[in-house]
């Protein structure tokens, strides 16, 4: 029995010696020979908050940490991606994204490497996106409305320019009335054109938007004449813009409703059209309630029974009163005597007077000129309200600034020009010898010791003195009267159809030459209020 079981111990140590040499060890062990020694980390970095969804980030640094202390890195493709190869197996491993201006979620990732590993992350711009900045709005100015439409008895139309997009600065605009009558007479009828001398007077100026403005009113006066006309329309413009483009509607249509059925009796004979009409003509305003009422009166109370005084006397008075008021001499007849101390005469125009034409000298001024400047001159000034003087006073200063930039002026009066020589050729324009002190008084304008007038301030400072010199008031103003028939009654130069040259302005010249002033002696003022030219712009 010993015998037969040491064989077969010695017998099955035989076969595990010839086992052994035929095959390795490691056939035994399956999991030691399945596990490599490395592993791959990769990854993607992408734009957003939701991973692998967004667009890949190029250029981000990724820092692969194997603790305690080996790092590596390297950077993301331009698809985001990144790659670690041949990481040790069972190494403990942290991956950190950084790239200027991003945030990354997660900062990290990491744990002990068992496998290849596949991490997502996820980016946001750490700096704020900036709000893009809106375009502003272009600043604009325009007519509320394309078209206006009136009745013939409103009084004065009020039309309105807009200014759209930022208020915070200031601009102006241009504003001038126009119509297509051309020079027909106001008794031609049926048209469709309205006529600046008949149905509507020429309002024509600048409008001047302050900051925070975004409205401005203009008022047209609109003439309620008899005539059976049928509705009428014109134009009103918008040009020459500061401070802001032109919008639309830059012309608009203003169209005339006519309330007369049939062609009725001319109102110039009642004392209240009468009136309003100086106001317009002369003022170029509305009357106040006041100075309507009474200068009515004065018309009326001559009118009734038992009254000492004449009726057409006391018209022919209370027009010329117009003239002759303070509001006139500090407004229209003070623009006259601008363009005179700056441009002098015109010595170009002709008369037929005494049967063979000539030359005469007359005031250069022309009536496109005239209408603005008063206009502005005049723009809310009412003699006799509180505060007057000093409206009336700022409207100075404003329009000869003004005037002494305008190019016309700048041109006959260069900078170059010692303050002497500036203030000696306003008074040669003027026609008046000064004193000495007025003279230097001017000068002076410009301070001690200036080479040159190039100070626009001085300019206007100096011109002001010239222009409202107590010389060339006196010499001019029977010129000016006679002048202002013209544009006042007629409302056109006295060259103008139906006269072809200043033969009427010469002989009214004359006559009031001739009566030293007295224009009732010299019967001017009837004679302008009793044309046919005139009473034809109301009626028959």
């Amino acid at each position: 029995m010993y015998r037969r079981t040491g064989i077969l111990v010695i017998l099955f140590a035989a076969f595990l010696v010839c086992y052994n040499a035929a095959t390795p060890l490691s056939a035994f062990d399956r999991s030691a020979s399945a596990a490599p020694a490395t592993f791959t980390i990769s990854g993607l970095i992408t734009e957003g908050t939701v991973p692998n969804s967004g667009p890949g980030i190029a250029g981000v640094t990724v820092t692969l940490l194997l603790r305690p202390s080996t790092q590596t890195t390297t950077s993301t493709d331009s698809n985001g991606n990144f790659s670690f190869a041949n990481v040790p197996s069972g190494s403990d491993f942290e991956v950190t994204p950084s790239k200027a201006g991003w945030v990354f979620q997660p900062t990290s990732q990491g744990g002990i490497l068992d496998a290849d590993r596949t991490l997502f992350f996820t980016a946001t711009s750490s700096s704020p996106t900036p709000t893009p900045t809106p375009t502003p709005t272009p600043v604009s100015l325009q007519w509320s409305s394309a078209t206006y439409i009136t009745p013939e008895n409103v009084g004065s139309l009020t039309v309105t320019v807009n200014r759209t997009g930022s208020a915070s600065a200031a601009a102006t605009v241009h504003y001038a009335t126009s119509d297509n009558a051309g020079s027909s007479d106001c008794n031609v009828l049926n048209t469709g054109f309205a006529n600046s001398r008949c149905d509507y007077e020429t309002t024509i100026g600048t409008l001047n938007f302050a900051p925070g403005e975004t409205s401005k009113p203009l008022l047209i006066p609109i003439i309620d004449d008899v005539w059976a006309e049928g509705n009428e329309s014109f134009m009103i413009t918008l040009s020459a813009p500061t401070g802001a483009v032109l919008g639309s509607p830059s012309v608009a249509t203003v169209t005339i409703i006519d309330n007369d059925s049939t062609t009725g009796t001319n109102p110039i004979s009642q004392a209240d059209f009468f009136v309003r009409m100086h106001y317009i003509d002369f003022f170029t305003r509305e009357p106040d309630a006041g100075g309507l009422a009474f200068w009515s009166n004065q018309i009326t109370e001559c009118q009734q029974p038992g009254a000492t005084c004449n009726a057409a006397v006391r018209r022919i008075n209370v027009s010329a009163a117009f003239f002759l008021s303070i509001e006139f001499q500090e407004t229209g007849y003070l623009v006259e005597r601008l363009y005179k101390t700056a441009y002098g005469d015109n010595t170009s125009a002709t008369s037929k007077l005494g049967g063979t034409s000539h030359s005469i000298s007359v005031p250069i001024i022309r009536l496109i000129e005239f209408l603005p400047d008063t206009q502005q001159i005049g723009r809310g000034v009412v003699v006799g309200q509180s505060g007057w003087e000093l409206v009336l006073e700022n409207n100075k200063v404003a329009l000869i600034a003004e005037f002494v930039q305008r190019q016309r002026f700048t041109g006959a009066f260069p900078t170059s020009l010692t303050p002497m020589q500036f203030v000696d050729m306003l008074f040669a324009n003027a026609g008046v010898t000064p004193t000495a002190a007025e003279r230097q008084s001017a000068i002076d304008e410009f301070g001690v010791g200036t080479g040159n007038s190039t100070d626009a301030s001085a300019r206007a400072r100096a011109l002001r003195r010239v222009a409202e010199n107590s010389t060339l008031n006196q010499q001019e103003k029977n010129r000016a009267f006679v002048l202002m028939q013209f544009y006042g009654y007629l409302r056109r130069n006295p060259n103008d159809a139906p006269d072809t040259d200043y033969t009427g302005y010469d002989f009214w010249l004359g006559k009031l030459n001739q009566f030293n002033g007295n224009f009732v002696d010299a019967e001017m003022v009837k004679a302008f209020l009793v044309s046919g030219e005139y009473i034809q712009r109301f009626g028959p």
